[in-house]
């Protein structure tokens, strides 16, 4: 664990953000860590996908990244058009 792999890197961040997920509002020594309910479910989300990355079992390629980019773009495109349909509608 003293060589800092990519898997090792993924490793620590999986730990730290369920840590932070799983604890939610704290204060230690010097750091206060309050994360609200959102800030809890994407760190739980975050540290659970770099825990299975760091096991190996999510490969996440450029072309899958790239895939997923672009359908999130369509739909914040799309859910922005049809938001401001219904305003101006209304």
């Amino acid at each position: 664990m003293t060589d800092l792999t990519p898997n090792n890197t993924f490793l620590i961040v999986g730990i730290v953000f369920v840590t932070i997920a799983v604890i939610g509002q704290s204060k230690l020594a010097f750091i206060e860590i309050n994360p609200g309910c959102f800030g809890r479910l994407l760190a739980l989300l975050i540290g659970i996908s770099s825990l299975l990355y760091a096991l190996g079992l999510l490969n996440i390629s450029t072309g899958t990244f790239d895939l997923l980019r672009t359908s999130l773009t369509e739909q914040i495109k799309r859910s922005i058009s049809s938001i401001n349909e219904l305003l101006q509608g209304s």
